[in-house]
């Protein structure tokens, strides 16, 4: 499908092991896991999302549908594509996140730097560039790619695209699961989250788990329907669940044609590449 040749562009390093990846695709349908965390008796319920760029109407769904939870983690890439970053960016920030990571669109609005981006991608930096605010740009600044967090005695890593490349590298559904177990030996603890793909994951063993939430405002794996997450601990345990909600598409593409951005932008939201 001419959509999926975008992610040729994308600037980012990939691991993807094409042979388990329907495999592994088909095992995130389940997307729930149970395995016991040692040492740990806490009970917490934290909400995890990634990758809303700019899309004011999935986030506003998203946080509609949102079960009860105790903290809130974003794992990056807040703007870029969409047409509504101001917008977004004080979503975000009224939901008083745990942590907001850096994903690298909100770096290269940051900066400038588009290189290895496609056209459209960097037509859509460019486009935030000249329209964010320079109070939001600031904020976008302060985000780290990455960060360790301590919730009730619970270690998390959480990195927008790897613990080798937080910033940049794209680690996909499919990989081995010898891979999975460096990856989490490589984040520095037990429960790992990545954003960046766009895809839900999750990989569970023995009191670990490396897991993607997938996006909220351009989902890639074939679902339009945003996609968030909800990590559940109790008891030393803990499951991981993926809720998908459908959103008015046609309104945020709307916005993109009225802003000007590139129809293709639009376009991809229908069909979830």
């Amino acid at each position: 499908m001419p959509v999926l040749r975008g992610r040729r562009f994308l600037h980012a390093r990939c691991i993807l092991y094409g042979r388990h990846r329907p495999r592994a695709l088909a095992n995130t349908s389940k997307f729930s896991s149970r395995e016991r965390i040692r040492a740990q008796r806490v009970k917490l319920r934290i909400a995890i999302i990634s990758d809303i760029h700019s899309n004011l109407d999935a986030i506003q769904t998203v946080i509609a549908n949102l079960p009860t939870y105790d903290e809130l983690l974003c794992l990056g890439d807040v703007v870029g594509y969409g047409p509504q970053p101001n917008e977004v960016i004080e979503q975000v920030q009224r939901l008083k996140p745990a942590t907001v990571l850096m994903g690298n669109h909100d770096y290269a609005v940051v900066t400038g730097d588009t290189s290895g981006f496609s056209a459209h991608a960097t037509v859509a930096v460019d486009w935030t560039r000249q329209h964010i605010t320079e109070q939001n740009q600031h904020y976008l600044s302060k985000l780290p790619p990455s960060t360790k967090l301590d919730l009730s005695g619970v270690p998390l890593a959480l990195f927008h695209g790897s613990p080798s490349d937080p910033l940049t590298e794209y680690i996909f559904p499919g990989i081995p699961e010898r891979m999975a177990r460096k990856l989490i030996q490589a984040g520095g603890a037990p429960l790992v989250f990545l954003g960046h793909t766009h895809m839900p994951m999750v990989y569970s063993f023995q009191g670990e788990m490396l897991a993607n939430p997938g996006s909220v405002g351009q989902p890639r794996d074939g679902d339009p329907r945003a996609s968030f997450a909800l990590l559940t601990i109790s008891n030393g345990r803990f499951s991981f669940h993926i809720s998908r909600v459908e959103y008015d598409i046609d309104s945020v593409a709307s916005k993109i044609h009225r802003a000007g951005l590139p129809e293709f932008l639009a376009n991809r939201l229908y069909v979830g590449m």
